[in-house]
């Protein structure tokens, strides 16, 4: 008798229908001996004020300005930004149509979390998360409506292993004259599935009462239960089908579709802080350590406009909020997933399956290891 697929045991491919493309997860190499490179566990006794760091408070930065003596949060536009505010000169003509380039202007705001320098995400309180939230739509709706502004990215390095340089807590806000590759593609493909014939009619709908691909996709998952690490009652984080990041996590609002973080009520602020804070501290228990990750929002490209107080639906409410978790730990604090010559040069592969990355998850506990 031939022998039975067992996704636990056989390689197979998964497809990811946010981007269209798709990953190899080979869940028999995690039986593998591993004597490739480790990395040095993040240090675990940073001091509440660093008289050295850039961005505590009343210290001075890299380029001379003292920060104020914050009390929450504090934002200032990044010292050393990835873009430049207009106006930025014309690009030279293409020496060829193979080679074309195109100006991008925009700016940069640096959103530090919290005065402690000792702390993040996951030892922060719920009320200092929703202060976070709170800032991150303030910045999200005033850059977002600005001439020439076409996208707003908020997004968070956290960890030395994610090219953080500094380990005080914080994030950035990146807005640019252009939509960037990947959420474009997101976009994309959201639009497609809400025209297709694939599309069903579980969830609630999107744009014009059309099927929200993430909104299908999260009623299936909550049904399903096999990949969900936790949820409350607005959002659920879970390990998607076709994650890459061998503990990736995927946050998205479940009850009704929301396109930006200007959509969200009072109640669903806080029950999406307390959802950051929930996956964070079960990352920092998974391996009992400060937890790398590379942490994005995805939602409208800019913050719908209003009439009498009202927001205006358009077009771009075909996109659902959604935030990607993607941490490069794979067998414990010190081991990372590289980028295999396969993977540079074919597709993206995986171990580990999502289904066993979630149930790992699931199992930590609720409550940070350094306060069990």
């Amino acid at each position: 008798m031939a022998e039975q697929f067992d996704p636990t045991t056989h390689p197979h491919r998964r497809y990811n229908p946010l981007t269209n493309t798709h990953i190899l997860v080979s869940p028999h190499r995690t039986k593998r001996p591993w004597l490739g490179q480790t990395e040095p566990p993040a240090p675990s006794n940073l001091p509440s004020h660093d008289k050295n760091c850039y961005l505590c408070p009343g210290n001075a930065r890299a380029n001379g300005v003292i920060n104020e003596d914050y009390k929450t949060t504090m934002v200032f536009e990044n010292d050393y930004a990835a873009v430049l505010p207009p106006p930025v000169p014309a690009a030279p003509a293409a020496p060829h149509p193979l080679l074309t380039a195109e100006p991008v202007q925009g700016g940069c705001d640096v959103v530090c979390f919290h005065p402690r320098h000792d702390l993040s995400l996951p030892t922060l309180s719920v009320d200092d998360i929703v202060a976070i939230i709170q800032e991150w739509t303030r910045i999200y709706h005033h850059r977002g409506t600005r001439d020439g502004i076409k996208y707003v990215q908020i997004f968070e390095n956290k960890g030395a292993m994610m090219g953080c340089s500094n380990p005080h807590p914080h994030s950035q806000v990146w807005s640019t004259s252009i939509l960037p590759t990947l959420p474009a593609k997101e976009l994309s493909n959201l639009r497609d599935y809400a025209e297709s014939s694939a599309a069903t009619t579980n969830g609630p709908k999107g744009y014009q009462n059309k099927p929200c691909l993430l909104c299908e996709y999260v009623a299936y998952e909550r049904t399903a239960r096999e990949r969900i690490v936790v949820e409350n009652e607005h959002f659920v984080a879970l390990v998607p089908w076709w994650a890459y990041w061998p503990f990736e996590i995927l946050v998205l609002p479940y009850k009704r579709h929301i396109p930006s973080l200007t959509h969200f009520t009072p109640e669903e602020t806080r029950a999406f802080a307390e959802m950051i804070s929930h996956v964070t501290i079960r990352y920092d228990n998974l391996f009992s350590c400060s937890f790398a990750y590379a942490m994005g929002m995805h939602q409208r490209p800019l913050p719908p406009k209003r009439v009498e107080g009202a927001l205006i639906e358009d077009e771009d409410d075909i996109a659902h909020f959604h935030v990607h978790f993607e941490p490069p730990l794979l067998r414990s604090a010190t081991v990372r997933k590289f980028l295999a010559g396969y993977e540079v040069m074919a597709e993206p592969q995986r171990d580990l399956t999502a289904e066993q990355a979630a149930q790992r998850l699931r199992a930590c506990s609720s409550v940070h290891y350094s306060r069990a």
